[in-house]
């Protein structure tokens, strides 16, 4: 999937220019609003937000709020939020992913990325100006011109991150206006009853053998690393979802594509307060929790509203509290005086999480080689009906999901999927629906971008195909997309490399002729967790590559209006074989854990180096061993002729020469290398 939009400002600037010409439909009138119209014209899929605008401006009143943000984040700054977090959607009517709205009493105003330019057009009325940035220095330049010297600008500090909220605060400073945090959400007061129920379904522990440790041993290393810090703090406080899900191998419902459940949790030396719905929990995962009490490893089941009060409580004794401040809200943190805090970006739970043990690694790639089943079940079922004009955008979207529910250990896909034919496929972030859906076209290039959630792991693919006859520049592009992934694949790189140090190594066969691509190159991925799983990746604020961890590899391409190429794999970090060893800890390496080939039709073999043949011949004989296998078991024989006809070795003596801009060989990459050095650190 491709990587969230939290990236380098540089690669937000390439993606801007990348996307920000989208194709204008046949008659823009019919398609996005036109406010400079009398009356305003509005398109079917917009929003009349009149009435909700005038009620949240009455609750500003009653306050004396003259302005007031909304994010399109919830308590626990989840990447993906639940229908009843989505605020920022219910006002304005937009229903992007990423956003920030600000209304006062006589203007509001929308912030989005380049991505939902058009969507935003599409979905919102005339009573919203869409700002076309998303950076917190436009937004508070607007506030100021629209809020008067002496004035306040009112926020929820428990939907904002601490980063977020000291932004706004440096930016106002100075200019008059008071920043007043608010912690009745007065979204939620005007949304009043027709918001969406809580979350009610139930939460159940993970089945022991998809478990990598129990959630007793998981305690008793935190509690460790506690003990062995300098500072000694007296507990952890988790906010992030992921976090208590993992730490106590419970899983929930409570998000779309995310088996989590709302929750905090406060990890003492002596105690554990879990803050959840306790009658949600089944009875195994009530008995689980609560076997060993009263006693250190017993845990206290809260309401799961109490816990900023708990926290206050607590924190008025000689305590030092451990958090992360990536998924902390500026309103738990205030609670804690500044001496009784102890701050990293991550809390050591997330970090390690991020680091799968054996057992986990195991569960892992058992889960991709189901997965790789079902993806080669809908590329040679796609092979066969495309053709006969059948199949569009939506509805092999669905195939791809019931393919997947079919396999063993299934818990539904892990994303919405994304299925781009065309020049769809140029488009960040696209998902079809049933009522505008393109056609499969043998003459069109497309791109599955899907994944599935398992008892056992979590997976995450993209393969790019062409039934037809690709133009050349097509199969240049998709080549030199491919070279970027194995020679990230291939790579061998010191311990405690950031990947952000690396991941040029994707990009360099593009930047050889003059093309790019506007997004990350990767990200973390979970065992039955989140899709996109932090601190892992390719990203500045990810932590330094360690064995263990599991990343997504995701170079692209993409031609505004024509067509889209992503090749997605998720590899593993492994300790490289190497001849010899510099220091302690060996070199570090990739393992692909994805098995799915190629599409040989878009591969021009004169491209590739002798060395990126022979990675992709060893490749292909791993797919066919061990999913071949497991088509076999499945007694899939149609899927397994084809995985054979697919996976057939390509010859050597049509790669390119090993020098030249086709291959990035072994002194080029140790030249690059080297000059990142200084900044392997992270």
């Amino acid at each position: 999937m491709r990587p969230p939009q939290w990236i380098p400002a540089w690669l937000l600037l390439l993606h801007g220019c990348a996307t920000a010409r989208l194709p204008q439909a046949a008659n823009a009138r019919t398609d996005i609003r036109d406010c400079s119209t009398d009356p305003p014209y509005l398109p079917p899929t917009a929003t009349d937000t009149t009435a909700r605008v005038a009620a949240l401006r009455g609750a500003m009143r009653a306050l004396g709020a003259q302005a007031y943000v909304v994010p399109a984040t919830d308590a626990h700054m989840s990447e993906y939020i639940s229908a009843r977090d989505a605020r920022l959607g219910w006002l304005t009517g937009f229903s992007g992913s990423a956003g920030t709205g600000v209304v006062t009493q006589d203007k509001a105003a929308l912030w989005t990325d380049s991505r939902y330019w058009t969507q935003a057009e599409r979905q919102l009325d005339c009573n919203w100006d869409l700002q076309r940035t998303t950076w917190i220095e436009s937004i508070v330049i607007w506030i100021l011109e629209a809020v008067p010297v002496g004035g306040n600008i009112s926020l929820d500090p428990f939907l904002f991150s601490i980063d977020t909220w000291n932004s706004y605060r440096q930016a106002l400073q100075g200019s008059g206006r008071i920043l007043l945090p608010i912690e009745t959400n007065l979204v939620d007061q005007v949304w009043g009853d027709q918001r969406p129920a809580a979350a009610s379904s139930e939460i159940y522990s993970l089945p022991e053998e998809f478990t990598g440790s129990s959630w007793q041993e998981k305690v008793a290393r935190i509690r460790q690393e506690m003990e062995q810090h300098v500072r000694h703090p007296t507990a952890v406080l988790l906010s992030g979802l992921e976090e208590t899900a993992w730490l106590f191998n419970l899983r929930g419902d409570d998000i779309p594509y995310n088996p989590v459940f709302y929750s905090y949790t406060l990890l003492t030396n002596t105690s554990i307060s879990l803050f959840v719905g306790e009658q949600r929990l089944t009875a195994a995962a009530r008995s689980s929790l609560r076997a060993a009490c009263p006693g250190p490893l017993c845990v206290e089941l809260r309401e799961y509203g109490r816990a900023a009060e708990h926290l206050r409580q607590y924190v008025q004794g000689n305590v030092t509290v451990w958090l992360g401040t990536e998924y902390t809200t500026y309103g738990l943190y205030s609670l804690i005086p500044q001496e009784k805090l102890l701050e990293d970006s991550y809390s050591p739970v997330m970090l390690a999480k991020a680091v799968k043990n054996t057992r986990e690694q195991d569960l892992l790639r058992a889960a991709h080689v189901r997965d790789a089943v079902a993806v080669i079940q809908y590329l040679l079922w796609l092979e066969k009906t495309v053709p006969l004009g059948e199949v569009d955008e939506f509805s092999g979207a669905q195939r791809m999901d019931a393919l997947r529910q079919a396999q063993e250990h299934s818990r539904g896909p892990s994303f919405q999927s994304i299925s781009a034919s065309g020049l769809n496929a140029a488009l960040a972030h696209y998902s079809p629906s049933n009522g505008s859906s393109r056609k499969l076209s043998v003459d069109e290039m497309y791109l599955a971008d899907t994944g599935g959630q398992y008892l056992d792991g979590t997976t995450d693919i993209t393969r790019t195909v062409h039934w037809g006859t690709p133009t050349p520049f097509q199969k240049e592009a998709y080549t030199r997309v491919l070279m970027g992934s194995i020679d990230l694949f291939r790579l061998v790189f010191p311990p405690n490399t950031a990947g952000r140090v690396i991941e040029s190594f994707a990009r360099r066969p593009l930047w050889d002729v003059g093309l790019n691509y506007g997004h990350g190159t990767g990200h973390g991925i979970g065992n039955f967790l989140s899709v996109h799983e932090w601190p892992v990746g390719f990203q500045s604020n990810n932590v330094p590559l360690t064995a263990g961890m599991f990343t997504s590899i995701e170079p692209g391409y993409y031609q505004d209006g024509e067509f889209g190429i992503r090749i997605e794999d998720i590899a593993l970090v492994v300790e490289a074989q190497t001849e010899h060893q510099s220091g302690e800890n060996p070199f570090l390496t990739f393992e692909v854990v994805s098995l799915v080939p190629y599409d040989r039709n878009l591969i021009d073999i004169s491209l590739l180096s002798p060395e990126q043949v022979r990675y992709l011949n060893t490749y292909y004989e791993s797919i066919r061993a061990r999913v071949g296998q497991e088509l076999q078991r499945q007694q899939l024989q149609e899927e397994y002729d084809w995985l054979q006809r697919s996976t057939e070795p390509f010859p050597l003596g049509t790669a390119a020469a090993t020098t030249g801009t086709g291959t990035t060989g072994a002194l080029a990459l140790a030249t690059l290398l080297s000059a990142l050095l200084p900044g392997l650190q992270a």
